[in-house]
């Protein structure tokens, strides 16, 4: 536990990485100290790696998340190779096992459209409206959303500015529905007492503390059900709606790009493949031969 608390010091500190990616890399290290059992670390084989990879395949865990965790855990070897005299990096050259590309999945627009247009003059209905309305017209992030800061919204240009992974900031379009939901939340905002932790934090609860993640994901899911979308919602499922409407309308993956933050390409083109399952489905329906009847 010494040597993680100094790493994630060093993390924090010296590489400059978020609290969001430091608890990624303290539940992945933990994992590996919990699979070694009574093995000292520096003890580890890349045998025994090899055995942990399979046991958490054997779990059930993807390929992503496993490769996540390798790349968490040869991280941390290499800062206790430089810092703490070890001698060997026993997760060098090791590889999660392939799974299957799965697509993010979309709504249509219909869907999307439907589930963002909530009604109500409550506290909370206006909150949660403005919330998905941004989340569906700029495709932030869930923890862009809720560390948004006042200062960072632009009426007069349209546009917001948020801090995205790897502490780079982007400026992303808000659209006209977005703005307005909003702008009717900040008013009603101005009637809570604001804590003084997070004075100018955008989305906050009713007792004025900056809106927590988990609570975000919640009434994501509490507002499918009330506006009768039957589909197992999340925050990420509206950015991957915007994306894929805004590139079935432009054909602009640069610009779909700069506007999710992506920092390579590769994670964009993605949505190239939901867009021709797209036309795909279209073509099925219209074509007189497409399929067999």
């Amino acid at each position: 536990m010494t040597h993680l608390n100094d790493y994630l010091q060093h993390l924090t500190f010296e590489r400059g990485l978020s609290t969001l990616t430091c608890k990624s890399y303290t539940r992945d290290i933990k994992l590996l100290e919990s699979l070694a059992g009574d093995t000292a670390l520096e003890l580890v084989q890349i045998t025994q790696i090899r055995r942990y990879i399979a046991t958490l395949h054997s779990r059930g865990l993807s390929g992503k998340t496993i490769a996540r965790a390798l790349s968490a855990w040869r991280g941390f070897y290499d800062y206790l190779i430089h810092h703490k005299g070890f001698s060997q990096n026993p997760v060098i050259g090791l590889r999660a096992p392939n799974t299957a590309k799965t697509l993010p999945q979309a709504l249509s627009v219909d869907q999307a459209v439907k589930f963002v247009d909530i009604k109500g003059d409550g506290l909370l209905e206006q909150r949660d409206h403005a919330i998905l309305e941004l989340f569906y017209s700029s495709g932030l992030r869930l923890a862009e959303l809720v560390n948004l800061d006042i200062e960072r919204l632009d009426f007069s240009e349209g546009t917001v500015t948020v801090t995205g992974k790897g502490s780079k900031t982007r400026i992303v379009p808000m659209g006209g529905h977005a703005m307005s939901a909003i702008q009717t939340w900040i008013e009603c905002r101005a009637l809570i007492p604001i804590s003084e932790k997070n004075p100018n934090a955008v989305f906050i609860t009713r007792q004025g503390r900056r809106i927590t993640p988990r609570a975000v994901q919640y009434r994501i899911k509490i507002w499918a059900i009330k506006q009768g979308v039957n589909i197992d919602m999340h925050p990420h499922l509206l950015r991957h709606s915007f994306a894929t409407h805004v590139l079935q309308s432009s054909q602009d993956l640069r610009a779909v790009q700069e506007m999710l933050g992506h920092a390579n390409i590769r994670s964009t083109q993605v949505y190239t493949h939901l867009d021709f399952q797209h036309l795909a489905t279209i073509y099925d329906k219209s074509h007189p031969r497409a399929l067999k009847k």
